[in-house]
């Protein structure tokens, strides 16, 4: 039940922490909204790590983005306590009313209790429960039931206290014209003016890819049909090289590759005037989801509960419904096998025709 007391709190200045994966991120724009609508009034800052920043820097109700470099703790002992210590007088300077810790690390609660904000809601970690933590935050929100949500509507149970319930939870991937424009000449560029597919097949994870002939095959089985499939990827260079050997398996010849080319925003653009994305279990994926662009993601050991796109425009494929799979929480990450093995080219295709003919 909701605190009478947070419930009549106005807050004019929040700080919203969260510090993981761009994935991540994106779902905590469902509280960011949230938090929006419910105090319009309100300046929004989030901390998050350096990084993930091009999922939140152009999003038009957050006011202002402290970041955290991993980088720093190449600068050896001292550099790395200089800039924490000069972060969290930043934050402190900020006399946030409101601070809402999303993270369950101690570094988040540590800066949480060193803001100063009368109000600091955390979860209430099993792993977590000691007086430090309770001391850092004076509203702790239960997490027993987290198991069986999604982790957008984890993040939610954050802003229990505050009377905002998860109904109606929807994230955003915002950006701006000039990631458009760019991605829109690189099109041009290669005398794209059909609809286009993007297929983004590479994780930074080789677990949780599919395998690069059942990519290939999905590929020319759309372009016959008369789709221009574009290839995205990060810059990794295995990635890139993965992108490289789908080609080569490709039988068609109009496939597209921009792995490589294009931001974290100018993906996002590129997706946004995509008729279909593709993809594996990955934050384009989410991003596609945010979007809105009808989305098929292809998921292995995942926890499929706590990461699948978050939206109603999507369809997932989960490998586990073909083939055994391991618990999630026993993979190696660093192995090369590849667990999708099992999803048929002819039902993602058989998807992918259905989207595209509505």
């Amino acid at each position: 039940m909701a605190s009478p007391i947070l419930t009549t709190l106005t807050p004019q200045k929040i700080l919203l922490i969260k510090l993981r994966h761009h994935g991540d991120m994106l779902l905590t724009t469902p509280v960011i909204n949230a938090l929006h609508q419910r105090y319009p009034q309100a300046k929004i800052d989030v901390l998050l790590y350096a990084e993930t920043s091009p999922m939140l820097d152009a999003h038009p109700a957050v006011n202002q983005l402290h970041v955290l470099d991993r980088k720093w703790k190449q600068e050896g002992g001292w550099q790395k306590l200089r800039h924490e210590a000069r972060l969290i007088g930043q934050i402190r300077h900020a006399n946030y009313d409101l601070v809402i810790n999303l993270a369950d690390q101690w570094r988040s609660a540590v800066i949480a209790l060193f803001s100063g904000a009368r109000t600091r809601i955390g979860f209430a970690f099993r792993k977590r429960d000691n007086f430090l933590w309770r001391c850092c935050h004076n509203v702790l929100v239960p997490t027993d039931n987290h198991e069986q949500l999604h982790t957008v509507e984890q993040n939610m149970t954050a802003l229990t206290p505050l009377g905002i319930g998860a109904a109606g939870a929807r994230a955003s991937m915002h950006y701006h014209t000039a990631d458009w424009q760019k991605a829109e000449a690189l099109l041009a560029a290669q005398q794209v003016t059909s609809p286009f597919i993007v297929l983004q097949p590479t994780s930074r994870w080789q677990f949780k890819c599919w395998d690069d002939d059942k990519v290939a095959a999905t590929i020319d089985q759309l372009s016959a049909e008369g789709y221009r499939v574009i290839l995205t990827a990060g810059p990794d260079s295995k990635e890139l090289a993965m992108i490289e050997n789908i080609i080569a398996l490709c039988h068609s010849k109009t496939v597209i590759s921009l792995a490589g080319q294009l931001s974290l925003r100018q993906l996002a653009a590129l997706i946004d005037h995509a008729r279909l994305f593709i993809g594996v279990d990955s934050a384009p994926m989410h991003m596609a989801a945010a979007l809105e662009t009808p989305c098929i993601a292809l998921f292995g050991p995942s926890k499929l509960q706590l990461w699948r796109p978050w939206g109603q425009n999507n369809q997932v494929f989960w490998a586990g419904d073909y083939a055994p799979l391991p618990d999630p929480d026993s993979i190696n990450t660093n192995t090369q096998q590849r667990f999708l093995s099992a999803i048929p080219v002819s039902d993602v295709v058989a998807a992918a025709r259905s989207f595209l003919d509505e």
